[in-house]
């Protein structure tokens, strides 16, 4: 329980000038793994427990400048950022989402826990409702509590929603999703914390329309 890995982010993101980072794929890995013998300083690559997902990997890596989101699906209303494998697993909520709602939901492969893209955070909060952040990480101190830290030093007024891991030592499971379901990470509950947080924020009353899915 203590060794699952969930905890990185945390104890990392405080370090002076380090760099810590997750790729959506193997080939996004080659490239972080290229790009890091640039960047000169301590550098962190974290990658998920399983199979990798059979992505082609490049002749040559690509250099991926420090700190450079990636946007994988463009979206006004809800903005989902997320590290790693939840990159995959957002496009696929996006998709259930927006056919739920009129919402347009992005996606953000945010590459970076530290540090992060301001830049598009600020201009994507010109427009979005909600922020969704998505770790393989405790929330106490994790990649969503960055992106909320980012949030107030630019004085922007944006809510944030943290999805990740709870704040204890979550036992051993035969499967990752077998973990996230116990824990409340599976697609329903994710969905309906989502469309929650929406209806409070558009000033409505709804029950949870998503049920679990798991």
């Amino acid at each position: 329980p203590t060794h699952h890995g969930m905890f990185d982010i945390s104890y990392l993101r405080c370090l002076p000038g380090a760099v810590v980072m997750q790729p959506k794929d193997e080939d996004e890995q080659v490239d972080m793994l290229y790009s890091a013998l640039e960047y000169r300083v301590p550098t962190f690559i974290r990658w998920p427990r399983g199979a990798a997902q059979g992505t082609e990997i490049k002749k040559e890596p690509v250099f991926i400048e420090k700190g450079k989101a990636e946007v994988v699906r463009e979206g006004t209303d809800v903005q989902f950022w997320a590290l790693g494998p939840w990159v995959a697993d957002c496009q696929r909520l996006a998709d259930i989402l927006s056919e739920k709602t009129d919402q347009s939901i992005g996606v953000v492969n945010a590459r970076f826990a530290k540090p992060l893209d301001k830049q598009l955070l600020n201009y994507q909060a010109g427009k979005a409702r909600l922020i969704v952040t998505f770790e393989d990480n405790v929330l106490s101190g994790g990649f969503g509590g960055g992106v909320l830290e980012a949030v107030n030093d630019q004085n922007l007024n944006l809510p944030v929603l943290r999805i990740g891991w709870p704040d204890l030592f979550v036992a051993h499971g035969s499967s990752v999703n077998e973990l996230r379901a116990e824990n409340g990470l599976d697609d329903g509950t994710i969905l309906g914390q989502i469309e929650i947080k929406l209806e409070e924020l558009l000033g409505n009353q709804v029950q949870n329309p998503f049920p679990s899915l798991h």
